[in-house]
């Protein structure tokens, strides 16, 4: 009795259960993503203006090394180091009394012979002289006209003169001295012909042109800064640095300024419309240069680029990109491709 009213208990529980309404399973909400927070830029085409400073020296474009072209003893010496001279004032007189006396016994050679010609030209005339001797008359006056020439640019050696204005910068003899021909006895330059010789690679060469402005700082007289132009583009590329030299003018000429003195030149240069990127925006891994992309539907796409010259913080890209995309240039943080992102410039 006892074992059928426990069954009948435990039918009557399950029947209660069974007609309970059952409770439905509650359902949690989907997670949303959270955007990764970046910021972006627009691929732009911009002309760049870029700005180098590169060192140079000052030099002397005119300047006469003077060589004597006779021997002899240097009897006039009257310019040192530092003096200014004048156009055709007397640099160096060599002794000529030697020169004189043979240019006075040419002088009477060829007076001689001259009369002797004459006299040769009466008698063919009147058929005394043959041809024959008055051809060698002739010919003897002509020989010595020749070396009297010779012996007055001989004189004329004797003595150099200044072929411009300018200073002396190196005295190599004193009076005194005898000397060979040949020899170097002074430097003269003209000093409003300075010019400042600048080094550069072959492709910033080749950018350049004639007449292009430039700031120049000479580190002997301060931190004044002059004005300056390309004044000329050497042709040849030295072919081991693979640099190539340009000439700059100073306008106007400091007072101060002497050659070999150090210069800074600073040399500002526009470049063309090029496709560029903040130097921020660029990745890099073991497979190249990258950037992420903000897609159309707002996620981050990674894009293999190639950069080229570098100017100041922007980069030129020279393929991978096109204008008008949006490329993320802060927050890389955990970003990778996929992600999707939010845009807070």
């Amino acid at each position: 009795m006892r074992i059928f009213t426990i069954i009948l208990g435990f039918g009557l529980l399950f029947a209660v259960y069974n007609q309970s309404p059952q409770q439905p399973t509650a359902t949690r909400p989907a997670q949303k993503s959270v955007a990764h927070l970046v910021e972006t830029t627009i691929v732009t085409k911009q002309s760049l203006n870029t700005t180098a400073v590169y060192t140079g020296t000052l030099r002397a474009r005119r300047l006469a090394r003077i060589f004597t072209e006779e021997q002899g003893r240097i009897i006039r010496l009257p310019y040192y180091e530092g003096d200014a001279v004048r156009k055709n004032a007397l640099l160096v007189q060599l002794d000529d009394a030697l020169l004189r006396a043979k240019l006075d016994k040419a002088i009477a050679s060829h007076k001689y012979a001259r009369i002797n010609a004459q006299r040769y030209q009466k008698l063919s005339n009147q058929k005394i002289a043959s041809a024959d001797e008055l051809s060698r008359a002739l010919m003897e006056q002509e020989i010595a006209r020749a070396e009297e020439k010779i012996l007055r640019m001989q004189l004329s050696y004797t003595k150099i003169k200044a072929a411009f204005a300018g200073i002396i910068t190196t005295r190599l003899a004193e009076p005194g001295d005898v000397i060979s021909a040949n020899t170097h006895v002074l430097t003269l330059i003209d000093p409003r012909s300075l010019v400042i010789d600048v080094a550069l690679s072959e492709r910033l060469l080749s950018q350049l042109k004639k007449k292009d402005r430039v700031s120049v700082r000479i580190d002997a007289l301060g931190t004044k800064i002059f004005q300056g132009k390309i004044s000329r583009i050497h042709p040849s590329i030295e072919p081991n640095s693979r640099l190539g030299k340009i000439e700059i003018t100073l306008q106007p000429l400091p007072k101060k300024a002497r050659e070999g003195q150090f210069c800074r030149i600073t040399i500002k240069r526009k470049i063309s419309p090029k496709l560029t990127l903040p130097y921020s925006a660029i990745r890099r891994d073991n497979h190249g240069e990258y950037v992420f992309i903000v897609d159309t539907d707002n996620k981050a796409r990674r894009q293999t680029i190639r950069s080229g010259q570098r100017f100041a913080d922007k980069v030129e890209i020279l393929s991978g990109l096109h204008r008008g995309q949006q490329i993320v240039i802060k927050g890389f943080l955990g970003l990778i491709a996929g992600k999707v992102l939010k845009t807070v410039n």
